[in-house]
C-alpha cells in the first residue's frame, strides 16, 4: 500500500503576496520538513488564474488578482520547489477533479492506504480538496496536518478543520 502527501497551493501569493498571511509564511518550514520526512508520493497542486481572474466568478467575489499563470505569485515557494519531484497539478478552482482523477488511477495501479493533506489555505482548497479526495476515494482515509496549514484567518482555519473533521477527515497536529 502506498500513502500520499498533498501540497495544497505553497505559492508565493499565498504566502507573502498578494494573499499571504504571517500564520502562512510560519508554516513554510513544517511543511518542508513534512515533504522530506515523507515516504511515499508527494503531489503539489497549484491554484492557477488567468489574467482575466476579475471577469470570472471567483473574482468577482475575491476580487485580488492572484496567482496568475507565468507570474512570480503563482510560483510555489522556492525552498519548497526543490522538494517537488512531479510537475505541479495546475487547477483553475479550489478543488481539482484533475487531481481526485489522478488518485483513482494511482490507488487501481496500487492501493492507497493514506492520502494525508498540508498547505494553503485550509477554509478554501484544503478542505475542497480534502472533501473531494473523499468523494473520489470513499475508503481511504484522509487526513489533514492542521499544524502544517493555514487558513485565510485563525478563525476559518479552525472551522475548516471542525468541518472537516464531521465529514470523517482525520485532523492532525504533527
Amino acid at each position: 500500500m502506498q500513502n500520499i502527501l498533498i501540497v495544497v497551493d505553497m505559492q508565493n501569493d499565498f504566502i507573502d503576496g498578494a494573499l499571504g498571511t504571517k500564520e502562512a509564511v510560519a508554516i513554510v518550514p513544517r511543511v518542508a520538513e513534512k515533504i522530506r520526512g515523507f515516504h511515499g508520493p508527494v503531489l503539489f497542486t497549484r491554484d492557477t488564474h488567468r489574467p482575466d481572474y476579475l471577469d470570472t466568478q471567483e473574482g468577482k467575489k475575491l476580487p485580488v488578482v492572484h496567482c496568475v499563470e507565468g507570474t512570480e505569485g503563482w510560483q510555489i515557494r522556492e525552498e519548497l520547489k526543490a522538494l517537488c519531484k512531479t510537475a505541479p497539478i495546475d487547477k483553475p478552482s479550489f478543488g481539482s477533479t484533475r487531481l481526485g482523477e489522478l488518485l483513482l488511477s494511482m490507488n487501481e495501479a496500487e492501493p492507497i492506504g493514506s492520502v494525508t493533506l498540508i498547505g494553503l489555505c485550509t477554509d478554501i482548497c484544503v478542505i475542497s480538496n480534502a472533501l473531494l479526495i473523499k468523494a473520489f476515494l470513499p475508503e481511504v482515509p484522509v487526513t489533514v496536518d492542521a499544524a502544517s496549514c493555514a487558513g485565510v484567518t485563525p478563525e476559518s482555519h479552525q472551522n475548516a478543520l471542525n468541518a472537516m473533521k464531521m465529514c470523517q477527515i482525520e485532523i492532525i497536529n504533527e
